[in-house]
């Protein structure tokens, strides 16, 4: 079925760009630039106005961070192999591990004003619509 393989493109995308995300985020945070590991993922943010002495525990945290976005991309590209194929757990899991992702992402960064539109909000209209799609292909395939 297209929209299988349209909703595996979709987790594709979103699931490179995340673990990308989450790779250049550990790699600021191990070389101590949280500031730079912030504003890669706050980029709407005046860089300026992050330039601090952060703790290390604040870089703690924002590794942990990379470290989720990592893993959560990871598990929607696995799961697009599988979605490919029409597999509707793989749909439910990769919706829940990515749409909970994006969930947080849009209350918190989105609606606080911290992102731009390319490519954080952009990322969250394609997981949103790999969840649609996904969703409508799976309880309207032909048996």
């Amino acid at each position: 079925n297209i929209l299988f393989k349209i909703t595996a493109i979709l987790w594709i995308i979103w699931g490179a760009v995340h673990v990308f995300a989450g790779a250049i985020t550990m790699y600021f945070i191990l070389g101590a630039d949280i500031a730079g590991a912030i504003g890669g993922i706050a980029d709407a943010v005046n860089p300026s106005t992050l330039a601090l002495n952060y703790p290390a525990a604040a870089g703690a945290i924002i590794g942990q961070h990379g470290f989720n976005l990592f893993w959560i991309g990871l598990v929607t590209l696995i799961s697009a192999v599988f979605i490919w194929q029409g597999n509707g757990t793989a749909i439910f899991l990769a919706s829940l591990v990515g749409g909970l992702a994006d969930l947080g992402y849009f209350l918190f960064m989105d609606l606080g004003g911290f992102v731009n539109f390319v490519p954080g909000t952009v990322m969250t209209l394609v997981s949103a619509s790999a969840i649609i799609l996904g969703t409508y292909a799976h309880f309207n395939r032909k048996s």
